[in-house]
């Protein structure tokens, strides 16, 4: 089982997508997703990346915005099956 990994391009408002198998160091690209795609996504990712910059950094909160992440790509994936 894969875990995907989120981050962002602020110039092209993209969230790029990879994956990590479990017990692996290793990351495959998935894709990019434009803001105008999911906008959904892309929101929960800038949240995600906001928690990590806090300076009171909360390791549940992280945890419960990256479920959220997963669960949105997720059902954007479910759109194209």
């Amino acid at each position: 089982m894969s875990n995907f990994l989120f981050s962002i391009d602020s110039k092209s408002e993209e969230v790029i997508v990879s994956e990590s198998p479990k017990g692996s160091n290793h990351i495959n690209f998935i894709e990019r997703i434009s803001r105008e795609d999911n906008e959904v996504l892309y929101n929960s990712v800038v949240t995600l990346t906001s928690i990590t910059k806090s300076s009171d950094f909360d390791m549940s909160v992280f945890k419960s915005m990256d479920k959220v992440c997963q669960l949105v790509y997720t059902k954007y994936l479910g759109k194209f099956n």
